[in-house]
């Protein structure tokens, strides 16, 4: 299994900035599927404790509905660099046989306005979450979700 940890460049104004990714070699009839990892529950007093002005930026087409606290859950689904290495660590020791690779980077601030959280998308025919903290043996302290499209991924040949 191949662990990227891309470091950041320049110093990142919230502690709640980093995004996983991992690819599982064989899932649900694919292979080398890419599954974006996310907090779908988060604290809203450290949301409404946060400098909003440096992490989004808020410049838009005025004819464009766009709304702060969508683009705000984004950074609040997204993983600290202590709850990162936990991750990392639990994905090693519980699934190193099953992925091909996981990928960590800082999200690019500030953050354009309209962004969707993950976990508002829709499960649906290929789309769907992997419920980690719904798993028997479930260590980590904080829940993880994972999305994928299995539309995104050939199918498995027999």
């Amino acid at each position: 299994m191949n662990i990227q940890i891309i470091p950041a460049d320049t110093p990142l104004p919230t502690p709640r900035a980093w995004a996983i990714s991992m690819v599982i070699k064989s899932f649900k009839g694919r292979k080398d599927v890419e599954v974006h990892l996310f907090r779908p529950d988060f604290d809203e007093r450290e949301r409404d404790a946060m400098d909003w002005s440096e992490i989004i930026e808020d410049s838009h087409h005025p004819d464009i509905r766009v709304e702060i606290p969508v683009t705000a859950q984004v950074v609040m689904e997204a993983f600290t660099a202590a709850e990162r290495d936990q991750v990392v660590e639990y994905l090693k020791e519980r699934y190193a046989t099953k992925l091909e690779r996981i990928t960590v980077c800082p999200m690019t601030f500030p953050l354009p306005l309209g962004l969707t959280p993950l976990s508002s998308i829709p499960e649906g025919k290929t789309m769907g979450f992997i419920r980690f903290d719904q798993i028997p043996h479930y260590t980590l302290p904080f829940a993880v979700r994972g999305f994928y499209d299995l539309a995104q991924h050939e199918p498995i040949e027999k």
